[in-house]
């Protein structure tokens, strides 16, 4: 890769290398979300994705790497998203208001890897680093939360109220959302369950 009057151009090699990382994720995603993160081995990756263990291995370190770049890619999707809907809103309420109204991206760009959800919090009871790396962004987004209810109290929309308390029960909306979506997808449109449930709890706390 290099660039050129700030145009960067990338080698067809480099493209092939990542065309091949890109297509290891998709099978082991596949897989992950198919038979589970135990039954499936690194040859299975392999097999399915038509590559090499050498070629693997030049991309991923092992199994529960590929595993946890799965998640971290999913989790940051969704970060950014979200923290690009209350950046660019005029105040607290249109900012949650705008967040859950991206929940149907989010979903979308999640696709397969809602299926492997629970894997996620399986593996967490019993890696501890697979638990670091998923509790981590939770974390993060109970800090954001609390700042944006904090911001909205000193707004005056909405009552004094604990914001890391609030913002756990923004957290646990979504997670409970997510967890209903991956057992029942077709049982709502759960984007449009976000978004009410998101209004309510903007009605819960708001100044009256």
């Amino acid at each position: 890769m290099k660039e050129v009057n700030g145009v960067v151009f990338v080698s067809g090699m480099q493209a092939r290398s990542e065309e091949t990382r890109g297509r290891i994720l998709q099978c082991a995603m596949t897989l992950f979300g198919r038979q589970g993160y135990d039954a499936t081995g690194v040859a299975g990756i392999c097999e399915a994705a038509a590559v090499s263990k050498g070629a693997f291995y030049h991309h991923f370190a092992s199994k529960q790497a590929v595993f946890l770049n799965l998640l971290e890619e999913w989790l940051q999707t969704v970060e950014v998203d979200l923290t690009g809907a209350l950046a660019e809103a005029p105040n607290v309420v249109d900012g949650l208001l705008g967040m859950a109204a991206r929940t149907r991206g989010i979903f979308t760009a999640a696709d397969g890897r809602l299926s492997i959800f629970l894997e996620f919090w399986a593996q967490a009871r019993k890696d501890p680093e697979v638990w670091r790396r998923v509790i981590e962004p939770f974390r993060r987004y109970r800090e954001l939360f609390a700042a944006v209810i904090q911001r909205g109290v000193a707004e005056g929309t909405f009552r004094p109220v604990d914001p890391v308390a609030a913002a756990q029960a923004l957290v646990s909306l979504a997670v409970g959302v997510i967890m209903q979506g991956v057992f029942d997808p077709r049982g709502a449109e759960w984007d449009r369950v976000t978004q009410e449930a998101v209004g309510l709890f903007i009605e819960g706390i708001g100044k009256r």
